[in-house]
């Protein structure tokens, strides 16, 4: 994320301004942070989780969007854009430019964000009612954080490696290998 010098904007005049940018925008508070590209080995993870979310969930009511859609935390005037975002529930049907009830949210990390994502945007994705699970990937190795909220609204981690086969979603239900996650990835 790279900061934009920009005077302080409404959420409405944000939403106005990234509807005919170029260019994805994050917005915290006021403040819009320009979205950079992502690599090869970034691309390729989402793209072979969000498959087989999508495969996964269909029929299900849920719906499983990519890396152009924004999760809006209302509570906290934050627009975010996840690279998966899960969510099974009907109000969010009603729009169309972003989600507010995710069930899950998956970030791939990568050396520029992987700071912010495990901190301040985990800590802003908690607020999230909604959220049961948080998902980080790593794009070095096969390495996959999931930071489920438990009965008593904890977030408790449980982290798959290339030691287990398998790795497992509880949010959705859903169960996949590392293989096939990091299917056509080349580790540096």
């Amino acid at each position: 994320m790279i900061a934009s010098p920009q005077p302080h904007l409404s959420p409405e005049d944000y939403l106005q301004l990234e509807e005919h940018s170029p260019v994805k925008h994050e917005y915290i508070d006021g403040q819009i942070y320009a979205m950079v590209g992502a690599t090869d080995a970034h691309v390729t993870i989402a793209l072979n989780l969000a498959t087989a979310l999508r495969n996964h969930v269909r029929g299900s009511g849920c719906r499983v969007y990519i890396s152009d859609m924004k999760a809006r935390i209302e509570s906290l005037n934050r627009y975010y854009y996840p690279d998966i975002l899960v969510t099974c529930d009907p109000r969010d049907q009603a729009t169309a430019l972003e989600k507010r009830f995710p069930r899950l949210i998956v970030e791939v990390l990568s050396d520029s964000t992987e700071a912010f994502d495990r901190g301040d945007k985990f800590a802003d994705y908690q607020t999230l009612n909604s959220l049961q699970e948080y998902v980080l990937l790593n794009s070095k190795r096969q390495r996959v954080e999931c930071f489920r909220r438990n009965e008593a609204g904890l977030w408790v981690l449980q982290s798959y490696t290339d030691q287990q086969e398998t790795f497992r979603l509880e949010s959705i239900d859903f169960e996949a290998t590392l293989t096939a996650l990091y299917e056509d990835v080349g580790f540096e």
